[in-house]
């Protein structure tokens, strides 16, 4: 399924294992983290459900600071299945929207939109927010997905898109995430 304008009532935000241990070995990590903090941001701003995962947190670590200041009190699913559809109490609400964003890009990420493809979902990520070890697994992951039907977007277009007019409430504040 196809994305269309994404609305803040039928979207929601999942951040797969943005955890400790990735940070060394992933390309652009910094960027992604700051992207995915700021959707994060703009999710509650906006009333956006967000979901984040950790993959096996006992060895890769606890979701990384930037998240967890952005969304105060969440409580991630642990999983060790690699899509985040595996994770025990995984839950978009009702919502028929998905933004992804993560790590890493090739495997929890995509197995996560396909999953949620194969569930009617449609699904936009944020290739500004997700990321490999290799930029060969992550690009050929982005080729896959968008075959597939996963539409490339950015965080800073789904901020907009979720807003839909400057004079929405919030508008501001995001700008102001942004800059």
């Amino acid at each position: 399924m196809r994305a269309g304008l994404l609305e803040p009532g039928r979207t929601a935000l999942v951040l797969v294992d943005l955890q400790e241990r990735f940070a060394p070995a992933i390309e652009g990590w910094e960027q992604i983290v700051e992207r995915a903090a700021i959707l994060a941001r703009a999710a509650t701003l906006i009333g956006v459900p967000v979901v984040v995962t950790e993959q096996y947190p006992k060895g890769l670590g606890p979701t990384v600071g930037p998240i967890a200041e952005a969304l105060p009190g969440f409580e991630p699913l642990v999983k060790t299945s690699f899509p985040a559809t595996g994770a025990e109490g995984f839950d978009l609400g009702g919502r028929d929207q998905a933004v992804l964003c993560g790590v890493e890009t090739h495997v929890c990420v995509q197995q996560s939109a396909l999953e949620l493809l194969d569930r009617g979902v449609a699904v936009q990520l944020a290739v500004d927010a997700t990321g490999s070890r290799h930029a060969v697994d992550r690009d050929a992951a982005l080729s896959r997905m968008e075959m597939a039907g996963v539409v490339p977007t950015t965080a800073e277009a789904v901020g907009f898109e979720l807003l839909g007019s400057a004079d929405a409430d919030g508008f501001r504040e995001f700008q102001g995430m942004i800059r």
